[in-house]
């Protein structure tokens, strides 16, 4: 992986779209350099295919102005946290020198997002060992981002994405192999395609309007917030 400012760890291809694109737009926008890493190929979906997945993976790293998009293998839906994926996760998380990681939520309906959360945290931890048997420099990142769209918990803080929207919704558009046409006999698909943009939309719109924007993404962390200027804070309280 190519050296960047910001790396976002999903288990799926689409995951990265539907929680945090807009953000890595932003960052994008004010200067700071992205990529995505992918931990399985997406081969347990209910349609299409890993090589039309990895297609349209492509080009919504083009849509999100990301530097560099890779994928692991570490198995769609049987996703573990185990030793040797922590090593061969650590080497990327080396190897693009991040100075903030995003990952999943550590709570979901699907097992590989949390383990991704699990597995994502161990790596950063275990990239900065110097004595860790795997290439590349010891490199920690400075922070870990919790991107918390599909989870009911408050916010550590929300992220503007207003004019990013649009930009977020053609990366998800990207990938029409999962999303797009009606699937509303496929009843086993979760969310239809019917309800998804809907659904993504009244998200961001909730958030935004906890901020007085249009639009934003939702993130925790487990760390206290530091606040240096307390007059010009942001959102007001009455």
């Amino acid at each position: 992986m190519e050296n960047v400012d910001v790396l976002t760890i999903a288990a799926h291809p689409d995951d990265v779209e539907l929680t945090c694109a807009g953000t890595l737009i932003k960052m994008i926008d004010q200067g700071y350099s992205a990529g995505i890493l992918d931990l399985t190929h997406g081969e347990m979906g209910t349609r299409g295919t890993p090589e039309l997945r990895a297609q349209e993976a492509e080009a919504a790293r083009v849509a999100i102005g990301a530097a560099c998009r890779e994928r692991l293998n570490f198995g769609d839906s049987r996703l573990t946290a185990s030793i040797e994926n922590r090593h061969a996760l650590a080497e990327k998380i080396r190897e693009a020198r991040p100075k903030t990681v995003i990952l999943p939520y550590w709570e979901g309906r699907h097992p590989d997002h949390y383990t991704a959360a699990t597995l994502g945290y161990e790596a950063c931890y275990a990239a900065g060992l110097k004595q860790l048997p795997i290439g590349g420099q010891p490199h920690r990142p400075q922070k870990i981002l919790y991107a918390s769209m599909y989870w009911e918990v408050k916010p550590s803080f929300l992220v503007d994405i207003s004019p990013q929207w649009e930009r977020k919704l053609a990366a998800i558009n990207c990938f029409a192999s999962q999303f797009s046409g009606n699937l509303r006999d496929i009843t086993e698909l979760y969310p239809a395609w019917g309800k998804l943009i809907d659904r993504i939309t009244t998200q961001c719109k909730y958030f935004g309007h906890l901020m007085g924007v249009n639009y934003a993404e939702p993130f925790i962390v487990k760390e206290a917030m530091s606040v240096d200027d307390i007059v010009n804070m942001p959102v007001a309280s009455v």
